[in-house]
């Protein structure tokens, strides 16, 4: 591996675990650095603490390790999960666009989330982590089974359709379509089931619990490990389904392996932190830019480190208004996101593309 990769990896790293130990740290309530890493480090029976001090010190220590230390790893797994399934997909189908939220992929989450949340009745605050643990799985199954079938549909209308143009069409239409049904569940629903899932739609990675990420973090990791096994042949399909097979590549168990692990991914942190958008869609292009290559040895590794690094920092954004309030997570993914997708598609027109 050549020194600049290697060099330029490095740096990720230590960018992504400054935004990590940031995120920690900041917040509305004001707490000392050292008082947060003696929190970390420091088992509560080993500490001396009394009266108005321990108290105080035990406030902070909630603060700290049942909010902020939660809602920044889920915030690196939802970064490194969606970036990862945007991947995914954008090899699949040899798509630059192709995305969780572009393919339609999000709106078959969210149809599946709606399903639960407006019939079955919703969380308070309208968040997966409020349900008792059978809604939970509830919705984490509708979730994953939503953005499931919508890839499924897309892949399978894919062998019918050469142009990629007319493929993002297709992904957009099935959004409409499962958009268009949550409409109706909406209109059909009670005002508090309604409230508790429009709260959801707005995303958030600051909902969660360790329970969560208890579920969140073997299915990032089992896909991470995918991703890494998955290499040489994902390589192969950026030349095309033919190419791959002629190398001995197994394209459709491959397909349906690629199509099981996005749908986990998105469906997974979906029900979890929202519909989060444009993350799967930008970090790939941002990882093959900085790396300037398209050899999944290296945009794998690279997709993870910059997914969970953007998450951190539209985490960071998302709560910069403090005691004032906190900014959708979705509006400042867009924010973040939108000027990747269209440097995209000005790359692709002047014909340059790493994909």
């Amino acid at each position: 591996m050549r020194r600049a990769v290697v060099v330029r990896f490095a740096l990720l790293l230590l960018v992504t675990l400054f935004l990590f130990a940031l995120d920690v740290f900041k917040g509305s309530v004001a707490i000392p650095l050292d008082r947060i890493f003696e929190i970390l480090t420091v088992p509560l029976e080993g500490l001396q603490k009394s009266g108005e001090l321990a108290t105080a010190y035990s406030g902070e220590r909630d603060i700290i390790l049942l909010f902020r230390l939660p809602r920044a790893v889920t915030s690196l797994l939802a970064g490194m999960g969606l970036a990862l399934s945007g991947l995914f997909m954008q090899t699949l189908f040899r798509n630059p666009l192709a995305g969780p939220s572009v393919l339609g992929i999000n709106a078959g989450a969210n149809l599946g989330v709606a399903l639960v949340i407006l019939i079955w009745g919703g969380a308070a605050g309208g968040f997966v982590a409020a349900l008792p643990f059978g809604m939970k799985a509830l919705v984490t199954a509708a979730s994953v089974l939503g953005a499931g079938g919508v890839l499924v549909v897309i892949l399978l209308v894919s062998r019918f359709i050469g142009s990629v143009t007319l493929l993002l069409l297709v992904g957009l239409m099935f959004g409409y379509l499962a958009n268009s049904l949550v409409t109706l569940l909406i209109h059909f629903s009670a005002a508090s089931r309604v409230q508790s899932y429009l709260q959801w739609t707005f995303g958030t990675f600051g909902a969660t619990t360790w329970d969560d990420i208890h579920i969140m973090l073997p299915v990032v990791l089992a896909a991470v490990v995918l991703g890494m096994f998955l290499i040489k042949s994902l390589n192969a399909l950026l030349l095309g389904e033919e190419y791959a097979r002629s190398m001995g590549v197994a394209v459709m168990r491959i397909r349906m392996t690629v199509i099981t692990a996005g749908a986990l991914l998105a469906g997974v942190v979906t029900a979890f932190c929202g519909p989060v958008t444009f993350v799967g869609v930008a970090v790939p292009h941002i990882a093959r830019g900085v790396f300037r290559t398209a050899d999944h040895r290296i945009v794998v590794p690279a997709t993870l480190l910059l997914g969970g690094a953007i998450a951190l920092i539209a985490d960071i954004v998302s709560h910069l208004p403090g005691q004032g309030g906190i900014l959708p997570l979705n509006s400042v993914t867009a924010l973040l996101g939108v000027p990747v997708v269209v440097w995209v598609l000005m790359r692709n027109r002047a014909g340059r593309s790493y994909i």
